[in-house]
């Protein structure tokens, strides 16, 4: 019983931890940056580089990651289209969170609170740079939850 406790445990955490591992990988090509660099140096939890990407990159998975939970619970029984509509009303909303708020949080959020962390000012190919991360990130969900709520809603 114990085993099936801890085995459960495990896939869970596996659920939860896994996509933004993931994430982390395929969105690492933007560490080629010195300012991508600087932006997760500045954050906690520890100031180091991979540490705070890590958590960062982790822990913006699980909006995605718990939403399609609750999708999968909340239409469970019920017909692919629901599946597929309650995938597309959590996935747009997110991503465009993602896509505004992640940028602007970035270059006017952080300094605000005293986290300077652009050597270049945050001049305009700071903002291109950190759109084209936010839509790259977003991307890495929103395109495997879209087909996949594509095919649910097929008829069948």
């Amino acid at each position: 019983m114990a085993a099936q406790q801890l085995g459960g445990w495990g896939f869970l955490l596996g659920m939860l931890l896994g996509p933004g591992l993931v994430a982390a990988i395929l969105w690492s090509p933007f560490l080629v940056s010195s300012r991508i660099r600087a932006l997760f140096r500045s954050l906690p939890p520890a100031r180091s580089t991979t540490l705070s990407y890590l958590v960062v990159t982790g822990g913006l998975s699980l909006p995605y990651i718990i939403g399609t939970l609750a999708v999968l619970v909340a239409t469970e029984g019920q017909s692919g289209g629901a599946m597929a509509n309650g995938l597309l009303n959590m996935l747009i909303p997110v991503s465009g969170l993602y896509v505004i708020g992640l940028p602007l949080a970035a270059n006017r959020g952080l300094p605000a609170i005293g986290r300077d962390w652009d050597p270049n000012n945050y001049g305009m190919s700071t903002w291109v740079l950190l759109l084209l991360g936010a839509v790259w990130y977003s991307a890495l969900f929103a395109v495997p939850l879209f087909l996949i709520a594509a095919v649910l809603a097929l008829p069948m």
